[in-house]
């Protein structure tokens, strides 16, 4: 069977506060993308876990999350069998995307239809948090609330539809760095996330990006200025409102139509700045599967 494994962006982002026991408690709202990885998933004669890529950097070892998502769930099921799993990445690596979690939801959901297990999608969450903590949204997908450590999640409606322009520049950004240089106490503007709460409730796109904000950023921009630059060319290409997911590189804009949307992309492209970028769209869901 074919899985599409969706992408994520964080339509707001803010952190609350840092607890005792180090974890970071936010208050995120989610969404998945089109943009999407493709997982090909079949039994094999033997009793191996086999991972192919089109993109050979990345590992495809038992560190992958796939491997680990497949592991633990056919160990669950006392599945004995072997798997071939073929990913066909589109979605940038290491770009505050949720790539690599998405991948692993997929895993989990198409093992589960695969060999008719009917575990329920409170089971799959169950597991999918061993894995990471993006996982059990990536499970779901669409738009959500995050809160608590990012574990506690609220379906909303689902976003009203645009063209949303991908950018990731060329640089890599460690989430960990800026988790230990963001100092929550220090910073006085935070996220209105009720208010994009507002916006998505009524439907209302321009309230939506009017409200997009990242407390993130309060690290990332100062570190990397390409970020702010990408964010300021996006705008001037005019997009509704532009703002970098997760922790970072990734930029994404949203657009109220197409064509727009296509020019922007292509400005900047030509800034050279940019090392991946697509126009893709809001999607409902995170794992699409198609039998072959």
């Amino acid at each position: 069977m074919k899985i599409s494994a969706m992408s994520k962006v964080n339509l707001g982002l803010d952190v609350i506060r840092r607890r005792d026991d180090g974890y970071h408690e936010v208050r995120m709202i989610m969404q998945t993308l089109e943009l999407c990885d493709e997982l090909y998933i079949e039994e094999r004669d033997d009793d191996l876990i086999k991972i192919y890529c089109n993109n050979e950097t990345l590992e495809c070892d038992k560190s992958n999350l796939i491997y680990k998502a497949a592991d633990l769930i056919m160990s669950k099921a006392g599945i004995k069998k072997g798997l071939d799993i073929r990913l066909v990445k589109n979605i940038p690596i290491a770009a505050g995307m949720a790539g690599g979690s998405s991948d692993a939801a997929a895993t989990l959901v198409g093992i589960n239809t695969l060999f008719s297990l009917g575990m329920s999608t409170k089971e799959l969450k169950e597991i999918g948090v061993r894995i990471g903590a993006d996982v059990p949204y990536c499970i779901e997908g669409g738009t959500q609330l995050s809160e608590g450590i990012g574990e506690v999640l609220t379906p909303l409606k689902h976003a009203p539809k645009c063209f949303v322009v991908v950018a990731k520049p060329h640089i890599g950004v460690s989430t960990k760095y800026v988790y230990e240089n963001l100092h929550v106490d220090t910073i006085k503007k935070h996220p209105d996330i009720d208010g994009m709460l507002r916006g998505i409730d009524e439907g209302d796109i321009r309230l939506i990006a009017s409200k997009m904000e990242n407390i993130l950023e309060n690290v990332t921009e100062t570190r990397y200025p390409v970020i702010s630059m990408i964010k300021k060319t996006l705008k001037d290409a005019g997009a509704l409102n532009s703002l970098m997911s997760g922790s970072g590189p990734t930029v994404f804009a949203l657009f109220e139509d197409e064509e727009t949307a296509k020019n922007a992309l292509d400005k900047v492209l030509k800034t050279g700045e940019v090392a991946f970028g697509c126009v893709t769209g809001f999607s409902d869901s995170t794992c699409i599967i198609t039998q072959l």
